[in-house]
């Protein structure tokens, strides 16, 4: 029992402009054991996930050997593994969020749920096609929240394995050389 309490809690940011969708989303995240961060629009979102600090020089805190160390060119402050997010809010949708996530180098990889009440292909597609992993529609149930930790480990997996796969596809290529070669003394 020791073992369950020291794996590592995903930290999940949720985005809603609506506080019953919002505690909602968040009970359920919580019920399936991911610490949540919740916040009422995309823009409060990009500026947790340091986007907005990036685009806006004027917020920079000039770099003095005592800060210097938190200033790592301004990475995000806290980590998210995963953003779910509501796709009807006001001034920044969710698929405007997700396009912003995906268009930025140090966000990309963070797996994107886009969550809606209204069952619209279209719009459901599109969402897709701009890299969301998932699309859940509301009344979002604990199933679906479930459903959301393989995307977390692909996501971190992203990060982790593409060194290691440059790795083993050369040692795959050299391992078959050996291999023929190995077939080849035996004619």
């Amino acid at each position: 029992m020791a073992l369950l309490s020291a794996e590592p809690r995903f930290h999940v940011l949720a985005v809603d402009d609506s506080l019953v969708d919002r505690k909602l989303i968040e009970r359920l995240l919580k019920t399936s054991s991911f610490n949540v961060t919740a916040v009422d629009s995309g823009s409060k979102a990009l500026e947790l996930l340091g986007l907005v600090r990036e685009r806006n020089g004027s917020t920079h805190s000039p770099i003095s050997p005592e800060n210097h160390q938190h200033h790592h060119h301004h990475q995000q402050e806290i980590e998210v593994n995963l953003i779910i997010t509501d796709y009807c809010m006001p001034e920044m949708t969710g698929y405007d969020l997700l396009r912003k996530i995906k268009e930025s180098d140090s966000l990309k990889d963070i797996p994107v749920v886009i969550m809606s009440s209204e069952n619209v292909p279209s719009r459901i597609n599109r969402c897709l096609e701009e890299g969301a992993e998932e699309f859940l529609l509301k009344p979002v149930k604990l199933s679906d929240v479930n459903k959301l930790k393989p995307f977390i480990c692909r996501g971190k997996a992203k990060e982790l394995d593409f060194n290691n796969l440059k790795r083993k596809e050369m040692e795959k290529s050299q391992s078959s050389e050996r291999t023929r070669t190995k077939y080849n003394e035996l004619f």
